[in-house]
């Protein structure tokens, strides 16, 4: 029986003969239910329904196919203008969980779709979780993300039903549990199949089965233990960010370890305040960047492209982790070299990164029978999307591109992968050269989120349309740019990581320029980079991007000539040992090397944009972030000059 409410436009009750009462959220002139204050508000008007009459069993769902919640509105965070006002949105949220804690009858929330933030703190408010075991369950506190910290309960909660070790991990990294995962750790009681998630709710709801406790050692490390387990995961926090570039982390272990969890505990004057929190501008920045997210997400949506079929030339380390990403993203993808010899090594490095991905034996196998090696190249007859990865040769290229035009279909999408050719003098080729469009990925493939779609300047509006939208249809983030030497992330790099080499040059030493950038906020030192990429690939992009101009720096000059390539090879600025730089102490970083390290980095980006290489300074920031990991809480290279002019 449908309760009828004209108090309530968000959520919907509807009670059962048999006790149960079912509560949906299904957020009024929204795809996605996130957690607004009218939207809170009404909940708790709910709460006051089931205070006059209780029900046997509250269950607690989404009335949308997208999710269950998305958590809090982070529009309305963006217009809280004053610290006190975090603190009343964080109270609001801490006071009506802790209600729904309180109530005297069983409350469960069945958990269907993605399970965010605020959404996830309602979830441990119950007393039951059921999980649906579909692909698009994904249960995280991503707080920390945003420079924030889950403080509606999450940090009191999480480590009482999961434990501090891996309740700690969630929160510290804004991981995802998938269903099965969150069975195996205790935070949903079941996992079940779609078909039964209503039944399996109303029996578990009204079963009277006590809540999952707890072993001893977890109960220790909640309790006395909790100041050695914060000790230990803020040493292994240090080891990827510094509090001054990232308070949050910090502050999470400091309010769950000395405060109960309660964000609202902690003194004005401490770091891990709600003030301090709120006044950072590490928070700001990176509420910006989670929105630059967002935009680059929306490239591709309004396509109704659908490709199900990849073909990629190319099984050297850059195409086998293409093919490797497009058969784990769900297509069917034919794999094309000169022989099966040269395919096996990438389907070996596919199979071993499909069982660390999805931990099941069926979903591996089911995988890698969509990986197909195509020494002959017939997928290309039937592919919707064709990738060339070949070595960088402009005849090569052209010869292949020309073959497979007259086979391929004439809808498909043709893609170079090129980062140092021109695609309008590969396209010369094509009797069509409309068809070329540039799609870019980043090594490695499976950990960068970027890829630069590339338009060319003769290129057909609708095929660089439908490469968007693949990139998104394979859970990238697609970057437009225009064809350019180096497009976007390229350009950005190659000055920086020449001027770091410079200053080796000079005779400062490797560890300290990577020091020096490392304190700026940068994920890696430009030496390391450089060693990482390969120091061949390094000469390479230089010449290219330099036009000539500069001679190349001489360490790195020595290096390759001696075939010290960087980490491939064991060597190269730094010796390798089982792929780890061995480096020396860091002496004193000299002041301003970090700015004259970063000068041609912000320079370049700044180019891109006065040329057109990206639309506007918001996609070079995007795409600079998410293609080097420039450091997310400066919010991006163009918002950084604008910052520090």
């Amino acid at each position: 029986m449908k309760e009828q409410s004209s108090q309530l436009r968000h959520w919907r009750i509807e009670r059962e003969p048999d006790g149960v009462a079912w509560l949906t959220f299904d957020k009024a002139g929204e795809s996605t239910n996130t957690l607004s204050a009218e939207a809170m508000r009404e909940l708790g008007l709910a709460l006051d329904a089931f205070d006059r009459e209780p029900p046997k069993g509250l269950v607690i769902r989404s009335g949308k196919s997208a999710g269950f919640i998305a958590g809090a509105d982070i529009e309305e965070f963006t217009q809280v203008e004053s610290a006190e006002g975090a603190k009343a949105l964080v109270k609001r949220g801490w006071d009506l969980y802790n209600r729904l804690a309180a109530v005297k009858y069983p409350t469960l929330a069945l958990i269907r779709g993605h399970c965010m933030g605020g959404g996830t703190e309602l979830a441990l408010a119950c007393r039951y979780r059921v999980a649906v075991d579909e692909p698009g369950t994904r249960i995280a506190l991503p707080e920390v993300m945003l420079g924030i910290v889950p403080g509606w309960g999450g940090m009191l909660r999480l480590p009482q039903v999961i434990g501090p070790a891996a309740a700690l991990d969630m929160m510290l990294t804004g991981r995802a549990l998938n269903a099965k995962r969150a069975k195996q750790l205790g935070f949903a009681d079941e996992c079940v199949p779609l078909r039964v998630m209503e039944n399996a709710a109303r029996m578990l709801v009204l079963s009277g089965q006590a809540p999952r406790q707890l072993p001893f050692m977890q109960k220790l490390m909640n309790g006395p233990l909790k100041g050695f387990v914060a000790s230990q995961a803020r040493k292994q926090v240090a080891k990827r960010a510094r509090p001054e570039h990232y308070p949050a982390p910090y502050a999470i272990l400091d309010i769950w370890a000395n405060h109960g969890g309660n964000a609202l505990a902690v003194p004005a004057d401490k770091p891990s305040s709600m003030e301090a929190i709120y006044s950072s501008p590490t928070t700001k920045n990176l509420v910006r960047v989670y929105y630059l997210q967002e935009r680059l997400k929306g490239f591709g949506k309004d396509s109704d492209f659908a490709p199900k079929h990849l073909h990629v030339i190319g099984a050297g380390v850059m195409g086998g982790d293409i093919a490797a990403w497009g058969a784990l993203r769900g297509l069917t993808v034919t794999l094309q070299d000169q022989n099966i010899e040269r395919i096996a090594p990438a389907i070996h490095r596919a199979a071993k990164a499909f069982k660390k991905k999805l931990r099941d034996d069926t979903q591996v196998r089911f995988t890698l029978d969509r990986l197909i090696p195509d020494p002959a190249g017939h997928g290309a007859r039937q592919a919707d999307v064709v990738i060339e990865a070949i070595f960088e040769n402009l005849e090569a290229k052209r010869k292949l591109f020309a073959e497979i035009e007259a086979i391929a279909r004439p809808e498909a999408v043709l893609a170079s992968n090129t980062s140092s050719l021109k695609l309008e003098d590969i396209a010369v080729a094509l009797k069509n050269p409309a068809r070329l469009i540039g799609i870019h990925f980043f090594n490695p493939v499976a950990k960068m989120p970027l890829v630069e779609v590339v338009e060319g300047a003769g290129s057909d509006a609708e095929a660089f349309k439908k490469g968007l939208a693949f990139v998104r249809k394979i859970d990238k983030l697609a970057l437009p740019v225009k064809s350019a030497p180096g497009f976007l992330v390229n350009a950005v790099l190659a000055p920086y990581m020449q001027e770091a080499m410079r200053c080796v040059d000079e005779g400062i030493a490797p560890e300290v320029v990577d020091e020096a950038a490392l304190a700026f906020g940068m994920p890696l030192g430009p030496i390391e980079l450089a060693d990482t990429v390969g120091l061949d690939i390094a000469v390479a992009a230089g010449a290219q991007l330099a036009s000539g101009i500069t001679e190349p720096p001489k360490k790195l000059m020595e290096l390759v000539n001696a075939g010290h390539l960087g980490r491939k090879t064991g060597r190269g600025f730094y010796t390798y040992n089982q792929g780890k730089p061995q480096k020396g102490v860091v002496g004193q970083v000299p002041a301003g090397l970090a700015d004259r390290l970063v000068k041609p980095f912000l320079a370049a980006a700044q180019r891109c944009v006065e040329q057109g290489v990206v639309a506007d300074a918001e996609l070079a920031d995007a795409g600079v972030i998410f293609g080097t990991g420039f450091a997310p809480f400066r919010g991006g290279p163009m918002n950084y000059l604008k910052e520090h002019p």
